[in-house]
């Protein structure tokens, strides 16, 4: 056995085994945006002085680690705390990805009385769905689902309730799967099914939550479109008649949605967490120091962080503004960037982080071109088109249409919602509305045997062209 001091604490472990498994066991918080392959280089930790990725690193002996401060994912909800206790009260949450939100809601004034945001506890075993399905594949659901019960539970006690509620749920498939202990390995191979979609209601007890009584989930439509999808809809509500809405949620996974009062046309896009931070040289989640905002006039910058913090790196937001100063300058049409360049003291970008920035923007623009292709719909029979996501709460549209994330023709369309799945969750318990009509009609489109995507995907790599 290895003895391992971790700040002022005592752990053993066995010979051979990676750091990174033993601080995961022992609920220590060093993220793994790659899952553990050492391409991100964000789990770095001090070993006996010394930095090391601890996903790679085995045990020889004993150790002392330090671990570098974390901080909190900002988690704007987009929620008006503006209710009080009252008779009948119920909990609505969201599992993203990346965050988690919980508010305490009263169903006789239909407000919210509080809320309470934190981050998914789940990053420890990678940033996007992939690596936790491969996760869950090689070591079982049960620690998805533990970490995640612990952290909604210790929400759960920071609102001091006084009477046990039920709870409504929204989230994507892998972690609605993952919250009630369900096996999500299954759609980590072809044909990617999930194990249910439908409407799932639990014991609050049997989940391992205290003055809940029942636990009840939204349905989701397909594997890749949750029930987060549907209770935006459910929140943004049908277009008026011949009409469309665009939904886009950009998490660490591209969901979109094409819908009108009597169909659906769905996708997801494999954008990766790239919009999240975490395939960037310098990217970082949107915690303190975060730059989320940049421009550039005549040389001179002018830089933003979360919480006016010294930068520490770039999050998604600040991603597209850089980008879009420097394609026609540093950043040719083709994506080519002769040299790095500098942002901030070590904080730069390099040829590989537009790359993955290309991939991402083209996926995402693609898929809703597709949609809308396959739809033979104008872009002026869209009503609004819809951003969700934590990406969402500080886009710059201009640029985001000047890189080709998002058609120049839906500009003026373009409506940010901070978080439309909890906003969604919210409405649904409060009225109880029948959510079939989003399911019964819903077409699922799999991008990956779509030739029209396909041929758009490489158009769409380029910078500065006609996107059509």
């Amino acid at each position: 056995m290895c003895k391992i001091k971790i700040n002022d604490e005592i752990i053993f472990a066995e010979k051979g085994e990676l750091l990174s498994d033993i601080l995961v066991r022992n609920g220590k918080s060093v993220e793994h945006p790659c899952g553990g392959k050492g391409t991100c280089r964000k789990c770095k930790v001090l070993v006996n002085g010394r930095e090391e990725l601890s996903c790679q690193y085995r045990v020889s002996g004993d150790v002392s680690v330090s671990l570098f401060l974390q901080s909190e994912i900002l988690s704007e909800t987009g929620v008006t705390v503006s209710g009080e206790n009252t008779k009948n009260m119920c909990l609505c949450l969201d599992i993203g990805t990346t965050t988690i939100a919980l508010t305490l809601v009263s169903l006789d004034t239909k407000n919210i009385v509080k809320v309470k945001t934190a981050t998914n506890p789940q990053r420890v075993f990678g940033a996007d769905v992939i690596s936790r399905i491969d996760y869950c594949r090689k070591n079982g659901v049960e620690k998805l689902q533990d970490v995640l019960i612990d952290k909604i539970n210790k929400m759960i006690g920071e609102l001091e309730i006084q009477k046990t509620l039920d709870m409504y749920v929204s989230g994507n498939v892998t972690m609605l799967h993952t919250f009630f202990g369900v096996d999500c390995s299954s759609m980590g191979v072809a044909p990617y099914k999930a194990r249910f979609l439908e409407s799932k209601t639990e014991k609050g007890e049997i989940l391992g939550f205290k003055n809940i009584e029942n636990v009840i989930s939204l349905p989701s439509i397909h594997s890749f479109i949750g029930a987060d999808l549907v209770a935006g809809m459910n929140y943004i509500g049908n277009p008026e008649k011949g009409k469309y809405n665009l939904l886009v949620d950009l998490g660490t996974n591209a969901e979109i949605v094409l819908y009108s009062e009597d169909s659906a046309l769905c996708t997801s896009a494999a954008a990766g967490p790239c919009f999240e931070g975490a395939n960037i040289s310098c990217g970082m989640s949107a915690t303190d120091g975060a730059i989320y905002k940049f421009s550039r006039k005549n040389s001179q910058i002018e830089i933003f962080t979360i919480n006016e913090k010294s930068p520490q790196g770039i999050c998604g937001t600040g991603f597209v503004d850089i980008v879009s100063q420097l394609v026609g300058e540093e950043i040719d049409a083709t994506g080519y960037m002769e040299n790095d360049y500098k942002i901030y003291g070590n904080i730069s970008l390099n040829q590989g982080d537009i790359r993955q920035f290309q991939l991402a923007k083209s996926a995402v623009f693609s898929g809703v071109m597709t949609l809308i292709n396959l739809k033979k719909i104008t872009f002026e029979q869209i009503e609004n088109m819809y951003i969700s996501g934590g990406f969402s709460a500080r886009i710059n549209v201009e640029n985001a249409v000047k890189i080709g994330l998002i058609p120049s023709e839906l500009q003026d369309k373009c409506v940010a919602i901070n978080n439309s799945s909890l906003l969604g969750t919210i409405r649904f318990a409060c009225e109880k509305n029948n959510l079939s009509e989003y399911l019964e009609n819903a077409e699922y489109i799999d991008l990956s045997t779509n030739q029209m995507f396909s041929e758009l995907f490489i158009e769409n790599m380029m910078f500065g062209v006609e996107n059509k």
